[in-house]
Formats: C-alpha cells, structure tokens, sequence
C-alpha cells in the first residue's frame, strides 16, 4: 500500500515537472519583424559627433566617410609613419 503511493505520487511529480518544462509559443507581432533603417540615413537631431562632410542619407557620402576613417583613422601603419617622420 504505501509502495503504490509513493510511485503515484512519484509519477504524479513527474508529470507536473515535465509539464512546467514547456515553451511558449512565441508569435510575431501584428506588424511581423521590425527591419532597421539603413545606416546611412543617420540621426534626425544635430549631434557635435556627427563627422563634417557627411550629410545624413547620403549613400556615397556614408561611403566616402568610411573608406577615409579606415584609411586615416584606423589604419595603425599610417598613424605609426606619421608619428615616426
């Protein structure tokens, strides 16, 4: 008798425990999956970290910027020359 209940009640456990173990559902919202905007298209407000000669939403502008600060800004063997001469 008191072998039966403690494997129903061990089985009772079980159960419970692996039913707290389920996902929820997970749905989109109503509008579906949210997309960024493009990274050239910049920040609407005036910022003093905003590099001169970018002009917000201007694709080639973006560009333009990059390829300089990764050719002045970050490049670590024109810094080093610069500073050695």
């Amino acid at each position: 008798m008191i072998k039966r209940l403690t494997l129903t009640s061990l089985a009772i456990a079980a159960v419970l425990g692996l039913a707290a173990c389920g996902e929820k559902p997970q749905a989109l919202n109503a509008n579906g999956v949210k997309q960024d905007p493009a990274p050239y298209t910049g920040v609407t407000i005036k910022s003093q970290y905003v590099q001169s000669g970018w002009t917000a939403g201007d694709k080639n502008s973006w560009e333009q910027q990059l390829k300089a600060r990764a050719q002045y800004g970050q490049n670590d063997y024109t810094r080093v020359g610069a500073q050695q001469k």
